[in-house]
């Protein structure tokens, strides 16, 4: 769900579109909005319930430092994968392949970990890795199961009773005007909007399985928390904003994430993304 650029929303709403924020199906409703929060990093994955981690010892381990390209294969990838998927990241299943869902959840392990996101894994990724630092937690005080998305770092990070269960690289709204036209309720409608995806707190409402048609698109899986603003996936998850409002991320991320995310969830968003 591409977003096309346009001099600006004032100038389309002479034209007669729908003027709509978000990809769903529901005006957005925004819930105790609230200015962004970020608290320091931190050098541990030890369970977060909202304001700093305690550090604690880790156990030694000893990555194998073998610079690592997209497409390749062995001994070193599996490793790289079993410890991603130790550490709340999804790369898909540790075979050894290093193909584009585990690309998703390096990006994710390297924005965490203030590395610029590359399909290289070199020197910087791997010491993360044997050192790696938990994700910033965004909401202070938030319930032991939650999800926050930083727009900074393109990131989400799923709590579940204070633990970073799901760590996972996303795509939020671009930002930039768009009309977009299609048939809705049965007739041929022009839909025009900003692209954004507010900052706030909200919480979970209605999802639907599979894919989900929407009047800009197809979402999968998506799981709505903020009026037509919902997490789902996508085909397409680029490094930079890219959306309509919500809240892209890889496939195999939309498989999952339903069944831990339930409805009622509280959903905090901070940040802002910029462009280089």
């Amino acid at each position: 769900m591409g977003a096309r650029r346009l001099p600006g929303v004032a100038a389309l709403l002479t034209a007669g579109a729908v003027i709509v924020s978000g990809c769903g199906t529901q005006a957005p409703q925004r819930k105790h909005a609230s200015s962004p929060v970020l608290t320091p990093a931190t050098t541990t994955t030890t369970p977060a319930t909202g304001g700093a981690q305690a550090a604690v010892p880790a156990a030694t381990v000893s990555a194998p430092h073998k610079r690592l390209k997209l497409g390749a294969k062995g001994k070193a990838v599996t490793w790289m994968q079993e410890r991603l998927t130790e550490l709340g990241y999804r790369p898909g299943k540790a075979d050894g392949k290093y193909g584009g869902t585990t690309l998703a959840a390096v990006w994710a392990f390297q924005k965490v970990n203030g590395i610029k996101p590359t399909s290289t894994v070199a020197r910087r990724t791997w010491e993360a890795l044997e050192t790696p630092k938990a994700p910033r937690v965004l909401a202070r005080n938030g319930k032991p199961t939650r999800a926050e998305v930083d727009l900074t770092k393109q990131v989400m990070v799923m709590y579940v009773k204070g633990e970073a269960k799901l760590i996972t690289h996303v795509s939020s709204g671009s930002g930039i005007a768009y009309c977009e036209t299609a048939v809705w309720q049965g007739k041929r409608q022009r839909f025009c909007g900003s692209a954004t995806t507010p900052t706030g707190n909200y919480e979970t409402t209605w999802r639907a399985s599979g894919w989900h048609k929407s009047y800009l698109g197809e979402l999968y899986n998506p799981i709505f928390f903020n009026g037509g603003i919902a997490f789902h996936g996508a085909l397409s998850v680029p490094l930079h904003p890219a959306s309509h409002g919500c809240v892209r991320m890889p496939m195999n991320v939309a498989e999952v994430l339903p069944d831990m995310l339930g409805k009622g969830v509280p959903v905090h968003v901070r940040g802002k993304f910029k462009r280089a």
